[in-house]
């Protein structure tokens, strides 16, 4: 079966358990902002936020996966939305327009990359000036799970403390996802 994987991905990404429809919510997105969804899998929240920004907005969804990042090409078309812009991310880097973006949005990312504050800092690159980072990843739970067996999780607490350090201030945080943190940073230079 094609996609095989994206499908599996949006199957996740769509579990009433992730509580999508609280996340955007919690977004609070508008028509016409740009969202980078770093980690776009099969597709499910980006296409989700070319729907939301409409054909004033962008979304540029990224991951590195040649397969995923065709399925959400397909899928984009298929569903006529053209203002899904796929980008294969090479080693450590992204090709993405500078100072465009309004959203960066991570899920379930944040515990595969090497250097995290690195990356991070390189993210202003591509961030607005007022942009925000919406960070969602796997918390430690305590009982018998593949997230924690396998390390595919990072502390709430260290995705604050290496975002600090990467230049980015805590705006605000959610606690109503069960198995993940959710925290939305801004830039420190910002002003509000």
């Amino acid at each position: 079966m094609k996609f095989t994987k994206a499908k599996m991905f949006n199957r996740k990404a769509s579990d009433p358990r992730g509580k999508p429809d609280q996340v955007f919510k919690a977004l609070d997105l508008k028509p016409g902002q740009n969202i980078v969804d770093i980690g776009a899998g099969g597709g499910y929240y980006s296409l989700r936020f070319a729907e939301t920004v409409g054909e004033k907005g962008q979304v540029y969804a990224v991951d590195t996966s040649q397969e995923l990042v065709e399925a959400v090409k397909l899928y984009a078309k298929e569903k006529g939305l053209g203002n899904v812009k796929t980008v294969l991310a090479a080693e450590g880097k992204l090709d993405l327009p500078e100072k465009s973006a309004d959203w960066i949005f991570m899920r379930n990312v944040c515990h595969h990359l090497s250097d995290r504050v690195e990356y991070f800092k390189k993210l202003d690159a591509v961030l607005k000036p007022d942009g925000k980072v919406a960070v969602i990843d796997y918390k430690k739970i305590k009982s018998f799970s593949f997230h924690r067996i396998f390390g595919h999780y990072v502390l709430q607490e260290t995705i604050v403390k290496e975002m600090e350090e990467a230049g980015y201030r805590l705006e605000k945080s959610f606690d109503f996802l069960p198995e993940q943190s959710f925290t939305i940073f801004t830039l420190s230079s910002s002003q509000f």
